[in-house]
């Protein structure tokens, strides 16, 4: 089953908790803004900024809450239908390629489950806070482009690289069963070593281009506080809110290229699925 047939499939309850994510990431993207009004309304001796944060904190969990209990039932659903087609077309495979690609369809739907709505999330936050500290701060909002074009280009130049590392691990999974059913200690040994190297290899890669990018995201973190206090902004809650929105945009910024390895890697399955 194509990923399109399954979306066709499940348009509905796709788009239903799409809204949710949606909601809720907009929500989660007003906090440092509520947070720096509340430290505003604080200092001035008022209480409304505080209230108006609670509501924003209640909301956001009414929201996240819905939707988990929404979309544990609704992907199980989805990998009932997918799976038993899928296997259906390979019937006359080895026992070991059914075995793997069952696990490769559960990972699909796993990610799609879990690691869709925080990339969703991350992306809308990420929009949005760039958005946003361009209101705050230009010299700050230009760093933000520059920092994010570094990263981008840092994990492009590594994106075939790590789509061969994927393949080469995935073709030692589809083999396992097989191996494990031969009862051989050396082959199952042999098999192991296999694997394990291709997943170091990915683990350090991931790790080298985790590296480079936390250092520019370091050096962009301390010259946006020496831009933001020489810019001569007087309010604090303003300079909490505009650190905090960067903080947001390196969480952000940080977490995004782990999504796209794995999407390289779900390229390679879907590949293998066809």
């Amino acid at each position: 089953m194509k990923l399109t047939q399954i979306f066709k499939a499940f348009k509905w309850s796709f788009l239903l908790t799409s809204s949710l994510i949606l909601l809720e990431s907009a929500a989660n993207l007003l906090f440092p803004l509520f947070i720096g009004y509340a430290i505003d309304d604080a200092i001035a001796g008022s209480y409304q900024g505080s209230m108006q944060l609670g509501i924003l904190g209640v909301a956001i969990l009414v929201v996240g809450a819905s939707r988990r209990l929404f979309d544990s039932r609704f992907y199980s659903k989805v990998l009932l239908a997918s799976g038993t087609t899928v296997i259906s077309k390979i019937e006359k495979e080895l026992s070991s390629i059914k075995t793997a690609r069952l696990g490769m369809i559960r990972e699909m739907i796993e990610f799609m489950e879990n690691a869709l709505p925080e990339l969703v999330n991350n992306l809308i936050g990420l929009i949005g806070v760039v958005l946003i500290i361009a209101t705050l701060n230009l010299k700050v909002f230009l760093g933000c482009l520059s920092a994010s074009l570094v990263i981008g280009i840092i994990y492009m130049i590594s994106s075939s690289t790590i789509f061969r590392f994927n393949k080469a691990y995935n073709d030692e999974i589809e083999k396992q069963v097989n191996i494990i059913n031969t009862n051989s200690s050396q082959a199952l040994s042999s098999h192991l070593h296999r694997m394990m190297k291709w997943n170091i290899k990915l683990s350090d890669l991931e790790t080298l281009n985790f590296s480079i990018s936390w250092m520019v995201l370091m050096v962009f973190l301390v010259l946006s506080i020496m831009v933001s206090v020489g810019d001569g902004i007087v309010q604090y809650g303003a300079i909490f809110a505009l650190i905090m929105y960067v903080f947001q945009y390196m969480e952000s910024i940080v977490s995004l290229p782990l999504y796209y390895q794995q999407w390289l890697r779900l390229q390679e399955i879907k590949a293998r699925l066809r």
